[in-house]
């Protein structure tokens, strides 16, 4: 049965490659090559897969080439297309600050003018009081001197009564003329006395009404300036509000922390009083002013604590975000691992930037960070600048914001130049970006 395989194999290869005898010819031989059909076979398969060899690795060639030419066209492109990114968050984050400036400039402006208003209405109303107390007195001296008027006028009555009758008289006609006289002078300067006094009574009544329309326009004035107060303190207190709740931080108590910390500092506010009675109610203007200055603590207090947590960016330079926070694979074994902070890829020697204000709890050679710089801050949080060429602070010194404290490298267990970037809030990390994206929600509304 093998032979007969053999046989039917040999036939079929004889019709498609039939034997085949090459000649080669010299000057007194004559020889030949035979190719059987085998040989043929074998011949051909082997010219076939080296032909589609060679168009398999010219196809993987010119893919590859093209493949790698989009790719470093689609990484330019991204590039550019961040560092655009980059360039106006950098323009809208200025505009903000120049903005947030003014506001805190006109906001001093008005409290001064409030301070002064303040005092001109205080001024008013104990000119008000005194103004009053000379009308009281005036009206008092009028009431006495027309008593005495109509006293002065009884007597003369009776005196001319006194004289009609005992007119024969001598002594009696001798003292007459004198004592109308004497009467005659009393009635004419009491007369002018009392004209006198009803002209400064008219003139006193008259002030009491102008200073009551200024006291009127006054008020205006400071309702008008309590609104725009009332209006520029809720626009500046409520972004810093939702910029700590965005991040996770309780409001509440972060604002108590603060405020124990800094009590030492003038203490609680004294409350504004326009009334010079003790007994007297608060009026609406005292309410709204003594509302105003508990915004106005709130917002230093709001100020102080934005400061002292990290809602900032540590690079300004133009990076790349390589690693998120969270589960992912491991660069170095491929397995499965934590990534516990936010990785920025730059330029090797690029400035990193403290986020908030601390102390330097650590800054030297750490095992799988390399360079190490930590940060301690209020709330329990730290900060933690890994991978870094050259440390430029040292443990225990006091930072603030903004301040250079690394430069961008590749140390320890690291596979390129860039920044791990890590924030724990009571030795647990959280996500980094969730404070940074808070407060560049913030600052771009």
């Amino acid at each position: 049965m093998r032979t007969r395989l053999a046989i039917k194999t040999h036939a079929l290869l004889e019709k498609h490659f039939p034997e085949r005898r090459v000649f080669l010819k010299s000057d007194s031989d004559t020889r030949f090559i035979r190719l059987r059909p085998a040989t043929q076979l074998a011949a051909y398969a082997g010219a076939s897969l080296l032909v589609a060899w060679a168009i398999v690795a010219t196809a993987i060639l010119l893919m590859d080439s093209i493949g790698s030419g989009n790719f470093r066209e689609q990484a330019k492109r991204d590039q550019h297309t961040y560092q655009d990114r980059l360039n106006a968050l950098s323009i809208e984050r200025d505009a903000r600050a120049e903005e947030a400036l003014a506001a805190q400039n006109r906001f001093n402006a008005a409290l001064a003018q409030i301070s002064v208003m303040q005092s001109e209405l205080l001024a008013s109303e104990n000119r008000r009081r005194e103004l009053e107390t000379g009308i009281e007195v005036i009206q008092s001296t009028l009431r006495d001197t027309m008593r005495e008027r109509e006293a002065a006028r009884t007597a003369l009555a009776a005196l001319r009564e006194q004289t009609d009758e005992t007119g024969p008289v001598l002594a009696a006609a001798a003292t007459a003329p004198v004592s109308m006289d004497l009467m005659a002078g009393a009635l004419e300067r009491t007369a002018q006395e009392r004209d006198r006094v009803v002209a400064d009574a008219r003139e006193a009544l008259k002030q009491r009404d102008d200073l009551e329309f200024e006291i009127k326009l006054m008020h205006e004035q400071n309702d008008q300036i309590f609104r725009q107060l009332e209006e520029a303190m809720t626009i500046s207190v409520a972004p810093l509000d939702k910029m700590f709740r965005s991040a996770g931080m309780p409001t509440d108590q972060i604002l108590d922390q603060v405020r124990r910390g800094y009590s030492g500092q003038g203490g609680p506010l004294t409350p504004l009083s326009f009334s010079t009675r003790a007994e007297a109610e608060p009026s609406a203007d005292e309410l709204r002013a003594n509302r105003l200055l508990g915004q106005m603590d709130q917002l230093n207090l709001y100020r102080i604590a934005a400061q002292q947590a990290p809602f900032a960016i540590p690079i300004r330079a133009a990076v790349r975000q390589t690693s998120s926070f969270g589960y992912r694979r491991d660069p170095k074994t491929g397995g499965r691992r934590m990534h516990n902070g936010q990785d920025f890829a730059g330029k090797h020697g690029t400035d990193i930037f403290a986020t908030a204000d601390g102390v330097v709890t650590e800054a030297g050679w750490h095992s799988g960070f390399g360079k190490l710089v930590v940060i301690r801050h209020a709330f329990g949080i730290e900060t933690y600048y890994a991978h870094t060429s050259n440390i430029r602070v040292r443990k225990g010194q006091r930072v603030s914001r903004g301040d250079h404290i690394a430069d961008m490298g590749s140390t320890g267990r690291s596979t390129g130049t860039h920044l791990h970037y890590e924030v724990r809030v009571n030795d647990k990390p959280v996500n980094p970006m969730t404070y940074i994206k808070a407060a560049r929600n913030v600052f771009q509304e």
